[in-house]
């Protein structure tokens, strides 16, 4: 229903909530008016939540997307790189009690707009350190770029450089290591992260209970799915710019691109990773703005004002106007509440089947967040893939099978009225047959590039082990070469070359780009005894590895989609098998479990994994170890889906141990105690009251980052 402008400008100028005339004597108009008035500032909230949610999810995916950006820009491993990405959790973990406490005792439209502004802050502080740290510089031989100065890759003779060349280059080399502390920036990454799960904080709690308090009872669950729905949009958009953004080079507009030798297929490309955060920063500004005009409180609808199924905030929080001995009854209820807390403790964790199912979701999202942090680090790494194309697979094909998938799970628990016996079953049945196509990806992978010296040999296509890897051989033997140096070239032979030196090439034609080499010894085979040339850049993976990627996208999309449809259910056995007045106090547990246990050491510890997989290291400036140039692809295949299915099988067992339970306790004497409304585990009959009664409660519950868990 809508409300004229006058009114909308009248309730914005107003924080205070109007004496609301309770009588019988209160005339239709005057009823018709305030719920006019009511439903048209439930409505103005419920759009400024929406574009919150947009806001907080497309900055939090548009993270993910530049995960390997960041690794290569600042020169940092994977394992560092999971720290930062779970900083979020961190943040949001500092403050969550405090806002969930005191927030709904204060203004809570001004403390989300309040979010919102340290949100953005902590997004425009991650971007910060591209305009502080100078130019990003990659790894290439002085002949590749443009320069009036004609170098022999293959330095035979120090004597050939010139000395100016070499003093010039010296130079370089010391102003970088003067200037080394930049590579220490990421911390303002990880520190602009921790701030984004600050200010992110507030905006759930506060915002769904908000909803819950002011909107008609009936249609509280369908503006909390229209939010869910806005927040599933989020991430589309988040990938599809982290898409765009790699598209274009990290320091564009700061430096002459026709001079950059590198393109985005090179594994040292860095996209503008910095100006998305710009963008997403903007967004949460104007996010926030609306809340700091809403009012704290909003007229109560008619057929809540005598409801007994009054929210949270009503039950806990002693309005004002109705408090005569303030100080008196909140001293009481803190009391009675810390004398009731360990006994409702004990409680919960008595209960076997919220204990097996908090385990079963632990275990099922330290599998999920890992996978999602680096799937595109392995579509680039094992498909050859550049980060724009993965950004835009992710965002447009997978995103949506996800939001697909949550939705039909509810669709199917209406339509065929499923119980809690019924609900853990499809739960299990989504984990078990997703994760079982998550076992054919195993088949669907790319075999090693072929690099000289690291995956095989010169001259030949024997394997190399990992004991045996030389990248000095007899054909490079008169140059003076790095080790260090990754400047890949690619030879007529098909095969890499760690760079131009090493492939023994004595003479180079062109600049940028166009730079062609000739006389490389180490290029061709022992059957041409001609010298060969190359290119600038890596070899493409082999043939099969388009139709590899086609299939992997396939089945990746079936898998997020049969893994989604388990998550309502599982969300609803969660809340049917605890007493009621637990509810809230289960979901607090919860959520703050699979923050600390799953979202938090997840990206660590499946980084780590993945550094071990690594054949080429890439060398800071001024030595050390920097990022990772080169990984073996069957290593990571095995390590990536190897971790996510031992830990998704794990949870597959909590699961079941779940359904026994469930089987087990559906007597009629725990029908009886069922009946009686005090449940140690659940009663599988669903009644059709109970079920609509739970479903408002259901649909508002909402879990860390849903919205990036692909």
């Amino acid at each position: 229903m809508e409300i004229s402008s006058k009114e909308n400008t009248h309730f914005f100028l107003n924080n205070t909530i109007l004496p609301v005339d309770r009588s019988s004597f209160k005339s239709e108009s005057s009823a018709s008016k305030e719920k006019q008035s009511c439903c048209g500032g439930i409505k103005i909230f419920l759009g400024a939540l929406s574009f919150v949610y947009f806001a907080k999810a497309l900055s939090g995916s548009y993270l993910k997307s530049t995960i390997t950006q960041i690794e290569k820009r600042f020169d940092i491993p994977s394992s560092l790189v999971g720290v930062i990405d779970g900083s979020f959790e961190i943040g949001n973990l500092l403050i969550i009690i405090l806002v969930s406490y005191f927030g709904a005792k204060l203004h809570r439209p001004r403390i989300i707009g309040a979010g919102c502004l340290i949100m953005s802050a902590g997004t425009f502080l991650i971007a910060m350190p591209q305009f502080f740290m100078g130019r990003y510089r990659y790894e290439r031989f002085p002949s590749t770029i443009n320069s009036t100065v004609s170098l022999s890759p293959c330095l035979q003779d120090k004597s050939q450089t010139p000395l100016s060349a070499l003093e010039k280059s010296q130079a370089k080399i010391n102003a970088g290591c003067e200037k080394e502390a930049g590579s220490s920036m990421w911390i303002y990454v990880l520190l602009g992260n921790l701030l984004r799960g600050i200010g992110e904080t507030p905006i759930q709690p506060l915002g769904i209970t908000y909803i819950d308090d002011y909107a008609v009872e009936e249609n509280a669950a369908l503006y909390i799915g229209c939010v869910q729905t806005v927040a599933i949009i989020g991430p589309i958009f988040g990938f599809l710019l982290g898409s765009l953004c790699a598209k274009l080079y990290v320091d564009i507009g700061f430096v002459d691109l026709d001079s950059i030798t590198i393109s985005p297929k090179d594994v040292q490309w860095v996209g503008a990773w910095w100006l998305g955060y710009l963008i997403a920063g903007v967004i949460s500004i104007l996010a926030g703005i609306p809340f700091w005009f809403l009012p704290k409180h909003l007229p109560k609808p008619e057929s809540r004002k005598d409801s007994s199924t009054s929210s949270e905030h009503s039950k806990f929080i002693i309005e004002e106007s109705k408090d005569q001995h303030t100080s008196y009854w909140q001293q009481a209820k803190l009391a009675e509440m810390a004398k009731d807390f360990l006994p409702s403790l004990k409680n919960l964790f008595g209960n076997p089947v919220y204990i097996l199912y908090l385990c079963a979701s632990i275990i099922q999202f330290n599998s999920l967040i890992g996978m999602v942090t680096y799937k595109p680090k392995y579509i680039e790494q094992q498909y050859g893939q550049t980060s724009s194309k993965t950004n835009f697979v992710i965002g447009l094909i997978n995103i949506p099978a996800v939001a697909f998938g949550i939705f039909s799970g509810g669709l199917i628990m209406k339509k065929f009225r499923i119980g809690v016996l019924g609900a853990a079953k499809l739960s299990l049945g989504s984990s078990f047959f997703g994760y079982l196509l998550l076992l054919s990806l195993f088949a669907m992978g790319c075999e090693n590039s072929d690099v000289a010296g690291l995956t095989v040999s010169y001259h030949g296509a024997k394997p190399m082990s990992d004991k045996e890897q030389a990248l000095f051989s007899e054909c490079n033997s008169g140059c003076s070469c790095s080790k260090n140096d990754w400047d890949p070239i690619c030879g007529e032979d098909g095969v890499t070359y760690v760079s131009a030196c090493l492939a023994g090439c004595k003479a180079s034609n062109g600049t940028g780009k166009n730079t062609v080499y000739f006389n490389c010894s180490c290029v061709g085979t022992f059957e041409s005894s001609q010298s060969s040339s190359a290119v600038v850049g890596p070899c493409q993976k082999g043939n099969k590895c388009p139709k590899m990627f086609l299939y992997f996208l396939v089945i990746s999309v079936i898998t997020s989609y049969t893994l989604s449809v388990g998550g309502t259910p599982g969300y609803i056995l969660l809340l049917r098998c605890i007493k009621p007045h637990l509810k809230s106090f289960a979901l607090g547990i919860y959520t703050l479990a699979i923050r600390v246990l799953a979202g938090i050491p997840a990206p660590v510890y499946f980084g780590v994994a993945i550094d071990t997989t690594c054949l080429k290291w890439g060398s800071k400036r001024c030595g050390g170890r920097g990022a990772c140039r080169l990984y073996d692809s069957s290593a990571l295949r095995y390590v990536y889906l190897g971790l996510t299915l031992v830990l998704g099988t794990v949870s597959i067992f909590f699961s079941v141990a779940v359904l026994w339970v469930l089987r087990k306790s559906s007597s009629p004497q725990d029908e009886t105690l069922s009946a009686n409304g005090e449940r140690g585990a659940c009663g599988t009959k669903s009644r059709k009251d109970n079920f609509v009664n739970s479903d408002r409660f259901i649909q508002s519950t909402y879990w860390p980052e849903k919205e990036t868990r692909l």
